[in-house]
């Protein structure tokens, strides 16, 4: 049994997006009471059903709305809770839950039931029960897949989306893993990656392409009225810019992830503590732009195995003989005095970091083919290879 989730774009008609928006508006007001609780005491699963139910023999128009929707809350809820304990645990610095604002609560669900795909014709249409039927873009078929749970969810431009998780019934083929088609990527600024094989890609740096539109209408937003309709506008505008901003990030990391997936079964990468690479003011809004985490993250449920190895010394240290070149951020050349190699400090990078992830690994794993791999979901992507 594999769990899956696909996200397909829902076209309301306006009465349905009111009620979709009313959905929103509920669950984050049950959402804020079970937040004045949990400041109080901390509480279980169990104790905000609880308070649910106290809350609907009082608000009794809450009955008006799906209860299994109400229920999922108390989940949300729960999940924040318990990453606040784990955050505290690894000695972050956490305070209390806080109440969610109108437009920071943009998804609500429907688990189990409440929910059903129907054909009108050659229109698609989800049924949500007290919602109604709702147009719905089905581009990849569910090959009649069990639908466990349905997502609705609202972007910042005001798109809605309904992401379903399906039940696929499919066996389990355990692949087979050859140690030699492994690589050792390095991510960077100027070179999105750097393979150990020579291949460089070109990172395309997209918020810092739209950085003088994206000033232009915040300047706009800024002298617009609180509270007007102008405003409104300008912030919707601003929103898009942020969304297509989103959209081009996304759709290159899973063109390139799904490269390096398709033409190497074992990649080896850096493991960067990213938290504290921000710290770096002159290089931190494009290390946030470079959005290294998610592409790792698209890299795991992709490739056969991803192994991170650590980060240290693997700029400085030459890929031939091992000897220590110090160099500064400035200096893009790996230069050694002792064998004389020459070529891209990256490169070099990512040959340290293949050779670190062979070493690592214990040496009949490096012989034989394993058969335990990362338990990670992995996607189907088309394949596809574009050099930078």
């Amino acid at each position: 049994m594999l769990l899956r989730t696909f996200k397909f774009r829902l076209y309301p008609n306006d009465s349905q997006q009111y009620r979709l928006q009313n959905n929103l508006a509920v669950c984050r007001w049950v959402y804020n009471k079970f937040v004045e609780q949990a400041q109080k005491s901390f509480l279980s699963r169990n104790d905000m059903n609880y308070i649910l139910t106290e809350l609907k023999q009082s608000e009794r128009w809450l009955y008006q709305y799906h209860s299994k929707m109400l229920q999922m809350v108390s989940t949300q809820l729960e999940g924040a809770e318990k990453s606040l304990i784990e955050r505290s645990k690894k000695y972050h610095k956490t305070g209390q839950l806080r109440f969610c604002r109108y437009h920071d609560y943009r998804t609500f669900t429907y688990n189990q039931s409440g929910y059903n795909l129907k054909t009108h014709g050659d229109t698609t249409l989800l049924h949500l029960s007290k919602i109604g039927d709702i147009r719905i873009i089905q581009h990849r078929n569910l090959d009649d897949a069990e639908i466990k749970q349905v997502t609705v969810a609202k972007s910042k431009s005001g798109k809605w989306f309904a992401c379903m998780t399906v039940d696929i019934k499919e066996p389990l083929i355990i692949p087979k893993i050859s140690f030699a088609k492994a690589v050792g990527i390095d991510v960077g600024i100027k070179s999105f990656t750097y393979d150990s094989d020579g291949n460089s890609t070109l990172n395309p740096l997209n918020l810092k392409k739209m950085l003088k539109p994206l000033a232009r209408i915040q300047r706009k937003v800024s002298r617009r009225n609180k509270g007007s309709n102008n405003r409104l506008k300008a912030i919707r505008h601003l929103q898009k810019i942020h969304e297509k901003i989103t959209n081009k990030r996304n759709d290159f990391q899973h063109k390139l992830s799904s490269v390096y997936a398709s033409h190497y079964d074992v990649i080896f990468v850096e493991d960067l503590q990213l938290t504290n690479m921000i710290k770096n003011h002159k290089l931190a809004r494009s290390i946030m732009d470079s959005s290294w985490g998610t592409f790792l993250q698209k890299l795991e449920y992709k490739c056969k195995l991803l192994v991170e190895v650590p980060a240290r010394n693997t700029t400085i240290d030459c890929s031939r003989c091992g000897s220590k070149v110090p160099k500064s951020l400035a200096a893009r050349i790996h230069k050694c005095d002792k064998c004389g190699l020459i070529i891209d400090r990256d490169y070099n990078a990512s040959i340290n970091i293949l050779n670190k992830g062979l070493n690592k690994l214990p040496q009949e794993l490096r012989e034989a083919t394993p058969v335990e791999i990362s338990t990670r979901s992995r996607k189907q992507e088309a394949p596809r290879f574009s050099e930078g």
